[in-house]
């Protein structure tokens, strides 16, 4: 698709002399004059649209609006129509974003850019991901918009790589942090000192001076807030000047409210009513301090939730041997293009992903599976970037170089589900929008009831329980609740071979009650084997199998395979075959030497006359062997019953008992016959079998499986006619040796092959949405309980007052908690032993 904005019309927003805007987009897929009167009219039917004009030689329509232009509702409204708009995702760190306010604010602005279709932001990865419609708009129309929120955007191509940056962040904090613990030293004993041990008080004014005391805390103070914490300042005066106050701003109220008033009365006591005159610049200097060393533990903490991302990154080679011009050189990885012949010796990398032409040797693919035991590769069969080669010599030609492997998929997959957005977010969201202001006018009401009602003096009780109240909030606990869950854990899914292509999957996944499995592939191992022929009367065996092994040639399925393989096996030479034609899921027909062939299921035989009861008690002996009878016909006779074995994966029946051990009940939903079907199920203990199931039977199939949306049903398939049910699913999850259609349809891609992964997905996603939780929990119940003691609710009974120096402590470690509790997932271990026990 070529969605495409002029070079010359980035801006895309043109404002007409009646206040109208019009935005220019290209169209797809329009072949004549009736496609642009569609597009145009599926245009005009959105609301606000004041005219459309299309031109099919351009493909380019021009959109006119009253007011405010609604991008998201045009373009729905041309893919509805069935052409199409090209979209575009930029991915880019901003810079100072410390709390869940301003996720809102970074987000809000970048969906006011013209031409954007949904913005995210992430406090954890302390990055922006904007799509939008090609061309519509650049990095440096985003940049624009971040940067009048009070941001920063950071070009990618210019910037330091992101473990650089987050390093250089995390050394200047720890500069800031050691400045201000260095002034702050001196002021808290000196002040507090003389609070908890009168006669060092008594020391302090007798050597000292209290006027001289008082100026020397000022002057510590002031270079506390002046030097580390000026950085709070930066952020958070500008927040207030546009109304939008972030965490920076109640730092910034609490510190100058208390460096305020105490040097008010420092220099200008009269000012206070008597009593009150009393100088909290210690309290000012700690907050400060103890913030930084929040956000210092919480920078080193934050850095290690993407360590997963970091450690595939750097399992990429950084050069390969490569045959050229009959020698063989070392060359940069990206100079490897697909076709090349590739070298690998024992103990180096794979470079990039192949086929293998020569050698034999063992490859450790744990990094792509999650099994730790090296698997053997000989020429055939496929080896991946990433991997490492340990014991022979292999050469093999490059299939998919770049961002085409497999490593580099991965690594994308896992960067996607770490952009998401769960829908426990959007909750999270909508309250913390309006959180920072909530605390600000409760410190207002605190400050005005205590000045009212308090005790003398009751200015000093009002100033200390307000800059409490303001300190003591903590929407940086909140914003990184999910994205660091979220993080750590889908990182961790990909150290195990469990890839969530989408985010929400981590919270689908979690409510599932049935697991419905596809048999073919998924429990068995998908190569079957031709174990026995019976022919019919009249019939050769021989010849039966040549016209069938013969007409199967043009097909993909694995019983094809395995009937050719037989041919082959025996020596028979196959004729070729010609139109060929495959019923999904029933059977095939082709003419070979001039004789129609048909092969498939016995409803297929039926569908054509044939009556095929003269081998029912063979196909049932077969089929309670866990065989699959099929059978064949020649030229409109019946001729032969075949039975194909696919032997059961190793792993599948750990995998349902592992299933059951989380309460997950599990269905087998199958095109074979219901005899393999039951049997297959009965040996890996599997009680609910759907067998006999066309591949849109499938769709139904699960739905029937949801009970009317009562439970959340997980299917699990590898083939192109599982994609529809993958699709249909609560939780789509495909098995990773499976076909591309069936792996795009899905949310979630086993690496591995092995159904033991889906009992390892949907345990993860529940340790991660209970950590998501336990995350929320504490950062709302913190507030919900900490806010009222600072506003001093305790004082009147017990005596009890917060101060703000405490207050800034516990703000701190809020955050650091949220962080190192969502690093608990690192530890994170499948629910089986994967010695196969």
């Amino acid at each position: 698709m070529q969605a495409s904005f002029d070079t010359d019309e980035r801006r895309t927003m043109l404002t007409t002399p009646q206040n109208r805007q019009t935005i220019k987009l290209s169209i797809e897929d329009m072949t004549c004059a009736s496609c642009v009167r569609r597009v145009e009219k599926a245009i005009g039917r959105v609301p606000g649209v004041a005219g459309a004009a299309v031109n099919l030689a351009t493909e380019r329509a021009d959109v006119t609006f009253a007011g405010v232009p609604d991008v998201p509702a045009v373009v729905a409204a041309v893919r509805d129509a069935g052409y199409g708009v090209s979209e575009e995702v930029l991915e880019f760190p901003v810079e100072g974003m410390t709390c869940a306010s301003c996720i809102g604010r970074v987000e809000k602005a970048l969906k006011a850019v013209p031409g954007v279709l949904d913005a995210t932001a992430n406090l954890a990865q302390e990055r922006a991901r904007v799509r939008f419609l090609k061309g519509a708009a650049s990095f440096d129309d985003f940049a624009a918009a971040v940067e009048r929120t009070g941001y920063k955007a950071i070009r990618e191509t210019a910037a330091a790589p992101e473990e650089d940056r987050r390093a250089a962040e995390a050394k200047r904090l720890r500069r800031d942090l050691i400045i201000a613990a260095v002034l702050t030293a001196p002021l808290f004993v000196m002040e507090m000192g003389a609070h908890a041990f009168p006669a060092f008080g008594h020391y302090i004014h007798e050597t000292l001076g209290m006027q001289e005391s008082r100026i020397l805390q000022f002057v510590l103070a002031t270079l506390v807030l002046a030097g580390p914490g000026l950085r709070f300042f930066r952020k958070g005066i500008p927040g207030l000047l546009r109304l939008a106050p972030d965490m920076n701003a109640l730092v910034v109220l609490g510190t100058l409210a208390a460096w305020g008033f105490s040097t008010v009365a420092t220099f200008a006591p009269g000012l206070l009513p008597g009593g009150a005159a009393n100088v909290y610049f210690e309290a000012a200097a700690v907050i400060v301090t103890l913030i930084l060393a929040g956000r210092y533990l919480e920078a080193r903490a934050k850095g290690r939730t993407g360590e997963a991302i970091r450690h595939l990154a750097g399992l990429n080679a950084r050069s390969a041997r490569v045959l050229r011009g009959g020698k063989a050189l070392d060359v940069p990885l990206e100079s490897v293009v697909a076709g090349d012949i590739v070298l690998v010796r024992p103990g180096e990398k794979v470079p990039v992903d192949g086929e293998v032409t020569e050698g034999a040797s063992y490859v450790d693919e744990s990094m792509i599976t999650g099994e730790p035991m090296p698997v053997s590769r000989r020429p055939g069969d496929r080896v991946t970037g990433g991997t490492v080669n340990t014991t022979g010599s292999l050469t093999f030609r490059a299939t998919r170089v770049g961002a085409d492997t497999v490593l580099s998929q991965i690594i994308r997959m896992v960067e996607d589900a770490q952009a998401a957005k769960l829908p426990i977010q959007v909750l999270v969201d909508r309250v913390t929008q309006w959180f920072v202001p909530a605390i600000i006018a409760a410190a207002l009401l605190t400050f005005g009831l205590w000045l009212a009602l308090g005790p003398s003096p009751a200015l000093a009780h009002a100033l200390v329980n307000a800059v409490a109240v303001l300190i003591i909030a903590c929407p940086c606990a909140m914003g990184l609740a999910t994205p660091t869950s979220i993080i750590t854990g889908t990182g961790r899914a990909a150290e195990l071979g469990v890839l969530f292509r989408q985010g929400t999957a981590l919270q689908t996944l979690e409510a599932t009650n049935v697991v419905a499995v596809d048999k073919t592939g998924t429990l068995t191992l998908g190569r079957p084997t031709l174990t026995e022929i019976v022919p019919a009367d009249g019939f050769s065996r021989d010849d039966v199998l040549a016209l069938v092994a013969a007409a199967e040639g043009h097909s993909e399925h694995p019983i094809a395979a395995a009937i050719q393989a037989a041919a082959t096996a025996e020596g028979l030479d196959l004729a070729p075959a010609s139109g060929f034609a495959a019923i999904s899921g029933e059977g095939i027909v082709a003419e070979v030497t001039g004789r129609k062939v048909e092969a498939g299921s016995a409803g297929f035989m039926a569908s054509k006359g044939l009556d095929v009861s003269v081998f029912a008690a063979r196909a049932a002996a077969l089929a309670a062997e866990g065989a699959s009878p099929l059978y064949a016909a020649v030229d409109g006779k019946l001729a032969a019953l075949f039975a194909v074995t696919d032997p059961v994966k190793p792993t599948s029946r750990q995998a349902v008992a592992a299933l059951k051990a989380l309460g997950v009940e599990v269905a087998m939903i199958t095109g074979d016959n219901r005899r393999t079907a039951e049997a297959v199920a009965q040996s890996l203990g599997i009680g609910r079998v759907i067998a006999e199931v066309l591949p849109e039977g499938k769709v139904a199939a699960v739905r029937e499986l949801a009970a009317g949306g009562a439970k959340k049903v997980a299917f699990v398939g590898d083939g192109i006619n599982d994609a529809p049910a993958l699709a249909a699913a609560d939780t789509g999850v495909a098995i990773g040796t499976g076909t591309d259609v069936a792996i795009e349809s899905a949310d979630v891609v086993l690496m591995a092959g092995d159904m033991r992964g889906v009992a390892t997905g949907i345990s993860l996603s529940r340790a991660t949405m209970r950590n998501i939780r336990q995350n929320l929990f504490w950062a709302f119940g913190y507030n919900v309980a900490l806010v009222p003691v600072a506003a001093g609710l305790f004082y009147p009974a017990f005596g009890l007052q917060l101060s703000p120096a405490l207050a800034a402590g516990a703000m701190a470690l809020s955050s650091v908690f949220v962080v190192s509790n969502a690093l608990r997932l690192k530890r994170f271990q499948p629910p089986f032993r994967r010695d196969g026990t």
